[in-house]
């Protein structure tokens, strides 16, 4: 066993939740969000562009951690 360990989730497994945020938990978050929206009165279309970004922003934000370099190369790859 190696003497260094990172603390957090390693390279996998963040690319294995980064494809289950993207695959299923942006998908429900976009269907909730547009039920919710649709049950209050229609708003201007303005002001239902500024919730949807406004909300798309704060979805992505708790998952920030998760999405961080997983584009990029595996660093424990030598």
């Amino acid at each position: 066993m190696s003497g260094e360990e990172k603390p957090g989730l390693s390279y996998k497994a963040r690319r294995r939740w980064s494809l289950v945020l993207l695959l299923v938990g942006l998908p429900v978050y976009i269907v909730a969000v547009v039920t919710v929206v649709n049950w209050l009165d229609r708003p201007p279309i303005w002001l239902e562009l500024l919730v949807y970004v406004a909300l798309g922003i704060v979805w992505a934000l708790p998952f920030k951690f998760v999405f961080r370099g997983v584009g990029k190369e595996d660093p424990d790859q030598s």
